[in-house]
């Protein structure tokens, strides 16, 4: 069976693009786990469900069919049947996911489906618990990181290349803010899983990342 390769880290360190080149590389599915607590998220803000309430987003699981759909290779996410595609994308929509993604209840609701898509292999699983907590026996961890500032200036650029009207101050502060959330909560925290290979991706473009972890992959089936 092939390998489940996660790739973890915090906002901006290059995850996403560098999941989906690596996993076109290698042919695998790509998993944009994050993308699965921001469908929550979106639909809780889109019903004004308060996301520090768990009585109420308990209801909110409970109420909200979320599933993946495997397109070209990747992860699309449907909620109540609504491709919720760039809905999800916004700073607003990612703060809230990192509160709502705390709580047991949401994480006993979308662990389920995580480990279901990863069940044949093939797959880079790319979140911030994958490697610690989803797919603890992954065979390829890797840990990706990057200077805050780095962060917040690719932030930036994605959102202007979006068209989005955005203030750097904001990105800054909701990054850092989520940074704080992300590796002090209780459940699931931010952190490098046990044998996970740290990359800091400060200096480096998405190429050479992805040739790093593939170095790292040819080495471990040597």
């Amino acid at each position: 069976m092939k390998p489940v390769i996660t790739i973890d880290g915090p906002a901006g360190a290059g995850k996403s693009t560098v999941s989906k080149a690596l996993a076109a590389r290698l042919k695998f599915i790509y998993l944009d786990t994050g993308a699965l607590y921001r469908a929550l998220a979106y639909k809780a803000l889109k019903c004004r469900i308060d996301v520090n309430d768990p009585d109420k987003l308990g209801q909110l699981c409970s109420n909200t069919d979320v599933i993946l759909k495997n397109k070209n290779r990747a992860m699309s996410v449907f909620v109540d049947g609504e491709d919720v595609g760039n809905k999800i994308r916004t700073e607003e929509v990612g703060l809230a996911a990192s509160t709502l993604s705390t709580f047991p209840v949401v994480r006993e609701k979308l662990l389920y489906l995580q480990r279901e898509a990863g069940g044949r292999g093939g797959i880079v699983a790319e979140g911030r618990d994958m490697g610690s907590v989803v797919f603890p026996d992954a065979e390829i961890k890797i840990f990706l990181d990057a200077d805050v500032g780095e962060r917040i200036r690719r932030r930036h650029d994605q959102l202007v290349e979006k068209n989005s009207s955005v203030v750097l101050s904001d990105i800054s502060r909701d990054m850092q803010a989520r940074d704080h959330q992300d590796s002090r909560r209780k459940i699931a925290p931010l952190v490098a899983a046990p044998g996970a290979i740290i990359i800091d991706s400060t200096s480096l473009n998405v190429s050479q990342v992805v040739e790093k972890i593939l170095e790292h992959i040819s080495g471990v089936h040597d």
